[in-house]
């Protein structure tokens, strides 16, 4: 063989061999480089636990209220981070004698989890302690925590602290329809045509409806088969498996919260037309049913001024208790509104407004000028609660 092509082969064999070395070296370099990155990422989401707790002082006692605003404060010392920046929070609750390995519940700090406190409300802690096995309207015990983390990591406190609540009288298991029935009602007895009830928030529903005095009717959790029952007492406590009453006919607005156990009926009286360039009711909408007030043919003109034809106008509901004394309830458009129909079925939806002459207003399209309109409020189930005005001859 040749010297020098053998010289070549064994130099070009040599350089393969540092090659491949360097390449592997490079990777070896790569992977370690890698993992000390992660390590030190992973180090840097560690948090110390929580070591103090503030608020509610240990062995409280709360009697929850069915108050929307009812509350309790919790508070805790802060845990360090292992980076020195943000440490999130939730406080866990969990059955007494649990290790919140499996809490029954966690409720996020305040600030999105921020802040080294939480305002938990009574109706979240009735909600709670019904998770922990506590019968409504009784006494119980449960315990809580606080868990800190950077959203990985997470690190159970090294305090436990017990809260002893006093449930309401609610419903563990909630109806996820409710539907109003009974001879009493507009519906009659048959269930399979019983009124849907309006869900207006977790296991809270409403309805404006007629009833009869001295007939029965009950709530319904389905319309079909035989469905669970439902009632109100005389103190407003809202029950199961019995029918009720009322004393006086009328049109109610009635809302069932079965979170806490509670009812609340208000008989509505009257709903009027206010026209805000008057300052005055010009005419009532009598009850049609199901929810809906309608006036017809009633005449509408705008109000002259120096700058043009003023339109706006709301709505005013006068609502009676129980001993008949009166009070009202306004009805308009969002303060933001400010111009005339947009086409958009949203223009004419209602919220509760106040007793102003001004605001939360709405404005007719230019063409009620001076025409007769069909005017109706609806307060039905199937939708928001709303409006309409028609010019009759439109229709």
């Amino acid at each position: 063989m040749n010297r020098n092509f053998y010289i070549t082969l064994k130099t070009n064999y040599l350089h393969m061999k540092i090659s491949y070395f360097k390449t592997a070296l490079f990777a070896l370099m790569t992977v370690a480089f890698v993992a000390c990155q992660k390590e030190n990422t992973l180090n840097n989401l560690n948090v110390a636990a929580v070591k103090t707790l503030y608020e509610p002082v240990n062995n409280k006692s709360v009697v929850l209220q069915s108050s929307a605003t009812a509350s309790v404060y919790f508070e805790w010392e802060p845990a360090l981070a292992e980076d020195g920046t943000y440490t999130l929070y939730q406080v866990a609750f969990d059955k007494e004698g649990g290790d919140f390995s499996n809490p029954v519940y966690k409720v996020t700090a305040d600030n999105n989890g921020s802040n080294n406190h939480a305002t938990i409300t009574h109706k979240q802690l009735n909600k709670i302690a019904a998770l922990a096995g506590i019968p409504s309207a009784t006494t119980g015990k449960l315990i809580w925590t606080v868990i800190s983390s950077k959203g990985v990591n997470p690190k159970v406190g090294a305090t436990v602290y017990n809260l002893e609540v006093t449930r309401l009288a609610g419903f563990a298991e909630m109806p996820t329809s409710v539907y109003l029935t009974g001879e009493a009602t507009e519906a009659g007895t048959d269930v399979a045509n019983a009124l849907e009830m309006k869900s207006v928030s977790d296991g809270v529903y409403e309805i404006y409806s007629q009833l009869t005095a001295g007939k029965n009717y009950y709530f319904a959790d389905a319309n079909v088969g035989s469905p669970r029952k439902f009632y109100t007492n005389e103190s407003g406590v809202l029950l199961e498996g019995g029918e009720t009453s009322v004393s006086v006919t009328g049109v109610y607005r009635i809302v069932l919260d079965f979170s806490i156990g509670a009812s609340t009926m208000t008989r509505i009286t009257k709903c009027e037309f206010f026209f805000c360039p008057l300052n005055e009711f010009q005419f009532e909408l009598p009850y049609e049913g199901n929810g809906v007030w309608t006036a017809k043919s009633k005449p509408i003109t705008f109000k002259q001024e120096s700058w043009g034809r003023d339109e706006r106008y709301k709505f005013r509901m006068t609502t009676a208790d129980n001993t008949g004394a009166e009070s009202y309830e306004w009805w308009g458009a969002p303060a933001s509104v400010d111009s005339p129909p947009t086409g958009l079925d949203s223009y004419y939806y209602l919220v509760v407004a106040d007793n102003s002459q001004w605001n939360n207003k709405f404005k007719f399209a230019g063409e009620m000028d001076n025409a007769l309109v069909d005017m109706s409020v609806i307060m039905s189930a199937s939708g928001p609660y709303t409006h309409s005005v028609k010019k009759v001859g439109d229709q």
